[in-house]
């Protein structure tokens, strides 16, 4: 078996790798047919997992589509993110009504935490949906592993 280095990370792997192990850089681009998953593009449907909890279980349940390990990891990567979020919003939940016992600025910081986690969170969505789009794996921290792992 041949091996190449990474250009980004100098990992050594295997020629025939589509992925980077180490950065998950997309060694090859796909050509221009059918994706492995059938008519649709790999990328399309990874993209179309992020959009609610809903298309990635279907993704995860149908029979071509949960055997493609691209989209099964963008699928289970949106999923673990999803409760990710709700738990950050219980979280910032509890916040809101601790920093509500402080008189004037307790509303103020709560509304702060709250504007900011969102707009993290509406960041963080459109750039996993634009690698999806574009091939690539882009693991988050923790839940990328988990996602990886399955």
């Amino acid at each position: 078996m041949s091996t190449t280095p990474c250009p980004q990370c100098g990992t050594t792997m295997p020629v025939e790798a589509a992925f980077c192990p180490q950065c998950g850089l997309r060694m090859f681009v796909p050509g221009g047919g059918p994706g492995a998953a059938g008519r649709f593009k790999d990328n399309l449907l990874a993209a179309l997992a992020y959009f609610t909890f809903v298309p990635a279980v279907v993704l995860l349940l149908l029979e071509p589509f949960k055997r493609n390990r691209f989209v099964r990891f963008h699928a289970l990567q949106s999923l673990l993110l999803t409760g990710a979020v709700v738990v950050m919003g219980l979280a910032l939940r509890v916040l809101f009504a601790l920093l509500g016992l402080i008189p004037v600025l307790g509303y103020l910081l709560g509304w702060l935490s709250l504007a900011i986690t969102a707009m993290g969170v509406v960041i963080l969505w459109i750039v996993l949906l634009i690698k999806a789009l574009q091939g690539e794996r882009l693991k988050l921290p923790w839940i990328g592993n988990w996602a990886d792992a399955a």
